[in-house]
């Protein structure tokens, strides 16, 4: 694997037979650490591959991304040494248009696709974008809307040194989703799998349900007990380690 790889692949863990690799992309604010404990949860076969996106914990002197475009095309370039085995895609929140957006351009590069694509807690792309923008508010109404969003923990917005450090961070992964625009093109060919949480405010089930337009293959829609992050449960590793078993 190459150095580029290396840095945008976080505590990679080769499985003993690789059959499948699974890139996962986290929410906004998030680093590849939330995915760490992922790797007992799955088949053995299938190696984790935890995507450790700029400005956040290993990569915190590295200047965060603030639009998906040049995003994408980062990591289409870090991950074209990992693709020499089949591969799936889960991203949660944010992730999800990072995943979406590198399936196309995977596509469009390599004629190389997922073998499934698995959306978590995510509007379909193609639906407008709701609410006001919120990355561009001033300090004290932004902080406002992290509390109300209930993404950052307690500990780190009652922490004035450490909120003044992941602050530009946190800016420019919002405006990542904020600035997203969707362009129509044909439907990915691999299944795609939706999953959301019931009690979540902010993705409804038809939210996820219009995901189905973006495949011409199968499509799957779960719902899991929790808000917009319910991803913090053993049930979600494995609903995901069920969908991976179809492949082999």
């Amino acid at each position: 694997m190459s150095a580029a790889s290396d840095s945008w692949v976080s505590s990679r863990r080769p499985a003993r037979t690789t059959r499948l690799r699974l890139f996962c992309f986290p929410y906004a604010g998030a680093g590849a650490s939330i995915f760490r404990s992922w790797s007992d949860g799955l088949p053995t076969d299938v190696e984790l591959c935890p995507i450790q996106l700029p400005g956040r914990e290993t990569r915190l002197l590295e200047p965060p991304y603030a639009r998906l475009s040049p995003l994408v095309e980062a990591v289409a370039e870090a991950l074209t040494p990992l693709l020499d085995r089949p591969f799936a895609f889960f991203g949660h929140s944010l992730g999800t248009l990072i995943a979406f957006e590198l399936a196309r351009r995977l596509r469009e590069l390599y004629s190389v696709s997922p073998v499934r694509l698995i959306v978590s807690a995510g509007a379909a792309p193609q639906l407008s974008h709701r609410g006001r923008p919120v990355h561009n508010l001033p300090e004290k109404e932004f902080f406002a809307e992290l509390r109300r969003l209930n993404g950052t923990p307690l500990e780190l917005l009652n922490h004035a040194e450490l909120m003044e450090i992941m602050l530009p961070l946190l800016r420019a992964d919002f405006a990542v989703y904020e600035t997203y625009q969707y362009s129509a093109a044909p439907a990915l060919e691999c299944p795609i799998s939706a999953f959301g949480g019931l009690q979540d405010a902010r993705v409804t089930r038809a939210d996820l349900a219009a995901w189905s337009a973006q495949t011409n293959d199968a499509f799957s829609l779960q719902m899991f007990p929790g808000d917009h992050f319910f991803l913090k449960q053993p049930l979600v590793i494995s609903a995901i380690s069920q969908e991976l078993k179809w492949h082999r």
